[in-house]
């Protein structure tokens, strides 16, 4: 089974059992663009921070941390990444708990690889990548509405991400978004003062780049691209 858009995403497999992730990897593996393995959650989070994968596969039952507690921290972090989840028993107060973190699919071991792979495949057309690519090695995903550098994650807040996605709205016609649009976005209903946006904005660029968000005196803010038109 061969699949082209496959091959562009990065799979996290979290599970304890060394035997079923060598199986699953040596199975499937070389059907994505990677295929990395962690075996407790206190390590899949960790990896999961480091490599951004585009969809997690984890056990429920392991050390350290479990898999509807891992899938419950990465949802905090993108909650756009698919998690699915792998389980020796079919347990229903944990099949709710799992779909209330936002879990999209539940397997119950053994099950054939295949299925797996199958099931993958037929959610790949949502990772179609739609990336913006934006001044010093960032980009922007405008399907998981996620900013990156360097293909690595960049966690933001809620109102870091809205800004963002303000300024790229206009990116094309390079309009600058006003300080009072940005204003009523971010805190609405708020009366917001020119220094707490000023604020707010060299936070960001302290967490980015300096040249990722350009300021034209009096007439508000652009998101600097790449490559200029």
């Amino acid at each position: 089974m061969r699949n082209k858009k496959l091959k562009k995403l990065k799979i996290l497999l979290v599970e304890d059992e060394e035997k079923l992730a060598t199986l699953l990897k040596d199975a499937i593996g070389d059907n994505f663009h990677s295929f990395t393995i962690a075996s407790d959650g206190v390590e899949g989070l960790k990896l999961f921070s480091s490599i951004s994968p585009d969809i997690v596969i984890t056990d429920i039952t392991m050390p350290k941390m479990t898999g509807l507690e891992m899938g419950e921290k990465i949802k905090k972090l993108n909650t756009r990444v698919p998690v699915i989840i792998l389980s020796a028993f079919s347990d229903t107060k944990k099949l709710l708990n799992a779909i209330d973190i936002g879990v999209v699919k539940y397997f119950i071991k053994p099950f054939d690889p295949d299925e797996l792979l199958e099931y993958i495949s037929s959610i790949s057309e949502n990772f179609e990548s739609k990336l913006i690519e934006l001044k010093d090695e960032f980009s922007f995903n405008l399907n998981t509405k996620s900013l990156y550098k360097n293909a690595r994650f960049v966690s933001l807040t809620k109102k870091e991400n809205i800004f963002i996605q303000l300024l790229l709205q206009n990116i094309d016609g390079k309009k600058n978004v006003s300080d009072e649009v940005i204003k009523s976005k971010l805190w609405e209903g708020e009366e917001v003062s020119d220094e707490r946006l000023r604020t707010f904005i060299r936070r960001l660029r302290a967490k980015t780049s300096k040249n990722l968000i350009l300021n034209f005196k009096g007439e508000g803010y652009q998101i600097a691209t790449s490559s200029p038109n």
